[in-house]
């Protein structure tokens, strides 16, 4: 059977000893620095959107194409069979009409935010922005094009791809 303590060993501290300085209190800010290994996998798939590709890697056991590319299938836990390229076309598979920004701020020009499944890829999606477009035209089943940014502008990421646009 436990004993119930009463009391606990020790001298209570609050605020105010804190404010009197009976205690030794130090303060300072850490110098951290953060940097993020994309592995080859990701790392791949960054440097080939920076070229205007986009790359994909393929699982031959589950016949299917990993996008962003990976170095393993997670369905079955094998290493990737080979790399592959995959279209800059897609089709939308569903969107919406946002007058939402990412901010949660209110918007006068709707963005269209779409699931985009792109070409060759066995049915892999991406989520991105549709425009250049009436956004009460797109359809679900609309073929797409990327429209990327100019090479100078580009830094390895999905946004490389500044839009899709109806084709």
């Amino acid at each position: 059977m436990s004993e119930k303590i009463k009391s606990w060993p020790g001298t209570p501290l609050g605020e105010k000893e804190i404010k009197e300085k009976r205690i030794l209190v130090t303060e300072w800010q850490p110098n951290l620095k953060y940097a993020w290994d994309t592995g080859a996998g990701y790392g791949r798939d960054f440097a080939e959107l920076k070229k205007g590709k986009i790359v994909g890697t393929k699982c031959n056991k589950c016949r299917r194409t990993l996008l962003p590319a990976r170095l393993f299938c997670e369905w079955c836990f094998r290493t990737a069979d080979e790399w592959v390229y995959l279209k800059d076309t897609g089709t939308v598979n569903t969107f919406s009409v946002a007058y939402t920004g990412t901010a949660a701020e209110r918007l006068k020009v709707p963005r269209i935010p779409a699931l985009i499944e792109i070409d060759g890829s066995g049915g892999v999606a991406i989520m991105h922005l549709i425009s250049d477009v009436d956004p009460w035209k797109v359809k679900i089943g609309m073929k797409v094009k990327a429209v990327w940014k100019p090479k100078q502008k580009r830094e390895g990421a999905i946004t490389d791809i500044d839009y899709w646009k109806p084709i």
